[in-house]
C-alpha cells in the first residue's frame, strides 16, 4: 500500500533478504574485507557470525552476486541438526552428485572427482554452509575431512562457515575442534549498526526501491528508530516498513519522531482493544420506615435525598468520562485503519505472485 502511494518500485523494507539492498555498513566492510582475504588464501575455513538479524544471509547473497563465476564454482547449504554420514550427503547432493543407495565410501569418492574436475577447469569450489551454529561435532569433522582434498598440493575446497554467536563461542570452547580451529584462516563478527549509519541506510534502500524524496524523515525519526531497532538490519526494516504505512495512512509528507513513536507504541500494545469499564450511577439511598401497626395512623414514606456529588461536580465528571471514552474510541479507529492498511498491502503483494497454475502451464 504505502509502495503506492509514496510511487516507489519496488518495497524497500521486505524481511527477506535480498543482496540487491546490501547497505555496506562498517562492520559489513570488515566481513567482506575477511572474506577477501580468505578467499586469496584459497584454503581453510572463514568464520562469519552475527546474532539474529545481523545481516549475515544478505552478506552471503551478495558475495555470490560478486564472485567471478568462470574462477570459482561457489555452493550454499542451509544446514539443519544433521550428523556426519548426512552432512556429507547433503555436501555431494549441493554438487549435483547423486547419493541414493551410495555407500559413504563412494560418496566421498564421488565429491573428489566433482572437485578434480572444477580444478582441471581453473576453477576453485567454495562450499558456504549458513546455520552452522546447528551443526554437531560429527558434522563439522565431515567438513573438516572435506577440506582434506588436494591436487598438486592445492586445496580442491574451501569452506565458509556462517553462524550465530554461540557457535563462535563452540568452535573457541571445544577440544573436540581443536584441529578444525587450526584451520580457520579467517573470523569476523557481524556488530548492529551505529547511530550514524541508519539514516545513510534508509535512504540507500528507499532510493533503490524509486524513492524520490517524499516521504522525508526528520533527524528525531532517525533517532527514534536506532533506538528502538539497536541498530539491527532486522528490526529496523519491520519498524521502517511499518512507519511508512503509517505515513501512507496518515498522509504524512514529512515524518518525524512523533509519528516513529506512535508506531512503536502501536507494534508494542497488543491488537485487541483496551477493555473500557464504565461506572454504573449510584443508587439512590431511601429510608423505608417500618411497616406500620393496622392501629396506628398511616405513615407517609417520603424518599430520602440522593446522596452523591453536588450536581455540577456530576456533570463535570461525567464529562471527564465522555471524554475518556472518546479517545479511546479514536485509537482504535486508527488501529482498525492501520490494521485495514496491513490488509491491503498483504492483498495487493499476494495478487502480484503469478498464478502457480499458469505457472506450471507455462513450464
Amino acid at each position: 500500500m504505502y509502495s503506492e502511494y509514496y510511487g516507489l518500485t519496488a518495497r524497500p523494507f521486505q524481511l527477506t533478504p535480498d543482496p540487491r539492498f546490501y547497505f555496506d555498513s562498517a562492520t559489513h566492510k570488515k566481513a567482506m574485507a575477511y572474506l577477501g582475504y580468505g578467499l586469496a588464501q584459497g584454503e581453510g575455513f572463514i568464520v562469519i557470525t552475527g546474532d539474529i538479524g545481523t545481516g549475515k544471509t544478505t552478506l552471503v547473497g551478495h558475495l555470490m552476486a560478486t564472485i567471478d563465476r568462470e574462477r570459482l564454482t561457489a555452493i550454499k547449504i542451509v544446514s539443519t541438526q544433521i550428523e556426519g554420514d548426512d552432512m556429507l550427503r547433503m555436501t555431494a547432493q549441493a554438487m549435483g552428485v547423486s547419493t541414493e543407495g551410495v555407500e559413504k565410501a563412494q560418496i566421498l569418492d564421488k565429491i573428489e572427482r566433482f572437485l578434480m574436475a572444477q580444478a582441471e577447469h581453473g576453477k576453485r569450489t567454495l562450499l558456504i554452509v549458513d546455520e552452522a551454529q546447528n551443526l554437531p561435532i560429527s558434522a563439522l569433522e565431515e567438513l573438516r575431512m572435506l577440506s582434506n582434498f588436494q591436487a598438486g598440493g592445492h586445496a580442491l575446497l574451501q569452506i565458509f562457515l556462517l553462524g550465530q554467536p554461540e557457535f563462535r563461542t563452540r568452535l573457541n570452547g571445544s577440544e573436540r575442534l581443536e584441529q578444525l580451529r587450526q584451520r580457520v584462516i579467517a573470523t569476523h563478527h557481524l556488530e548492529p549498526m551505529q547511530a550514524n549509519e541508519i539514516e545513510p541506510y534508509l535512504i540507500h534502500r528507499l532510493t533503490l526501491a524509486g524513492w524520490q524524496g517524499n516521504p522525508r524523515f526528520s533527524p528525531e525519526a532517525f533517532a527514534r528508530m536506532y533506538t528502538h531497532s539497536e541498530g539491527v538490519p532486522r528490526r529496523l526494516n519491520a519498524l521502517a516498513s511499518r512507519v511508512m504505512l503509517f505515513g501512507a495512512i496518515e498522509q504524512r509528507s514529512v515524518i518525524d519522531g512523533e509519528d516513529v513513536a506512535a508506531v512503536i507504541a502501536d507494534m508494542d500494545s497488543d491488537v485487541a482493544p483496551e477493555s473500557v469499564s464504565v461506572a454504573s450511577p449510584e443508587p439512590l439511598a431511601v429510608t423505608v420506615e417500618p411497616e406500620p401497626d393496622y392501629a396506628a395512623p398511616a405513615v407517609q414514606i417520603a424518599p430520602a435525598p440522593v446522596v452523591g456529588p453536588e450536581p455540577a461536580a456530576a456533570d463535570s465528571a461525567l464529562l471527564a468520562r465522555i471524554e475518556i471514552l472518546e479517545g479511546r474510541v479514536a485509537e482504535q479507529e486508527a488501529a482498525i485503519r492501520r490494521v485495514l492498511g496491513l490488509l491491503i498491502d498483504w492483498v495487493e503483494s499476494d495478487a502480484a505472485t503469478p498464478d502457480r497454475q499458469a505457472v506450471r502451464g507455462a513450464a
